[in-house]
């Protein structure tokens, strides 16, 4: 700051050719402005002005100083007025990691774009893990617990994940009422795209019950084909409630075994560490939280905002 000081006073002197004049502006005293050009003379190893008791006048090497120390005031002038219009209207490129449930934020995301125009969306839909530090990525939304240290999460919301199938399957096949009875069902798998392992179905039981194998009729890596086979009758299959809430309420898909699903998740939206996040951040940050699960409490408050602990603490 003391050299940003010494631009600003010596631009003041080469403008004014006076230490008087240039300190009744700045608001110190001549000998003050003298000291200031004379401990920036003594950094640079060069004279900027020619002195004598009647005049002021800029040297050869002054007057190049003096170009250049111009632009760079006007670069951080400009600076200022940029971020003083982004904290007032947050506007910009975001780049947002964005999992493969575009049922759950599409809807969000078009009522963001209407009510920020300024804002460039950039969106990668992948249930790829990504880095979002090397990658170059503003924001993310992820699933289970954050561990990376260099992130900020806040917590988005729960959600259930069910067993669903449609009524003409369950006609056709029957309803299990016991998870052993899935033994005899079409069962519609998800594969994690990272690690190549098949979704656990997550159900209730005994202790000395073993983990079902379950029939594979079925594997993919999305939401959308596993709900679209569900709707056509072609299995059962083990999904997040936010996406099949439609089709429940309108009856093209039944809940079964309820009692005995256990599995439940949760979204957190994650960002680069910082105690000034940008305001296009912040703004992505608070509408997701307000409105990706409104009835969820948890995606509501500010104080679901957490720096992520570093593992060996």
């Amino acid at each position: 700051m003391d050299s940003l000081n010494g631009f600003v006073v010596f631009v003041q002197v080469a403008e004014t050719r006076s230490f008087v004049a240039a300190g009744r502006l700045l608001g110190v005293s001549a000998s003050a402005v003298g000291k200031s050009v004379a401990r920036l003379e003594e950094k640079l190893g060069v004279r900027l002005f020619h002195r004598s008791t009647r005049s002021v006048t800029l040297t050869a090497e002054g007057a190049l100083f003096l170009q250049r120390s111009r632009r760079i005031l006007a670069e951080i002038e400009a600076a200022e007025q940029e971020l003083s219009q982004a904290k007032a209207a947050p506007r910009g490129r975001l780049r947002v990691s964005l999992p493969l449930v575009s049922s759950l934020v599409l809807p969000v995301l078009g009522d963001f774009m209407r009510d920020y125009p300024q804002i460039e969306l950039d969106l990668d839909f992948s249930d790829r893990l990504v880095d979002v530090i090397e990658e170059g990525f503003d924001l993310v939304l992820r699933t289970g617990e954050p561990s990376d240290s260099r992130l900020t999460a806040r917590r988005l919301g729960s959600f259930r994940s069910l067993l669903v199938a449609s009524p003409d399957y369950l006609a056709q096949h029957g309803t299990p009422r016991v998870p052993v009875e899935l033994l005899e069902h079409r069962c519609l798998h998800y594969r994690f795209p990272h690690s190549g392992k098949l979704e656990p179905w997550t159900l209730r039981r005994d202790a000395d019950e073993p983990e079902l194998a379950l029939p594979t009729s079925m594997i993919c890596n999305n939401i959308e084909t596993r709900l679209c086979f569900a709707l056509q009758g072609l299995g059962i299959a083990y999904l997040p409630e936010f996406a099949i809430r439609e089709p429940l309420a309108d009856g093209r898909l039944r809940a079964i075994l309820q009692q005995h699903s256990e599995r439940t998740g949760v979204f957190h939206v994650l960002w680069p560490a910082s105690k000034h996040p940008s305001p296009k951040v912040r703004a992505l940050v608070d509408f997701l939280c307000a409105r990706v699960f409104p009835n969820d409490s948890g995606g509501l408050s500010l104080a679901g905002i957490m720096p992520i602990a570093k593992e060996n603490e």
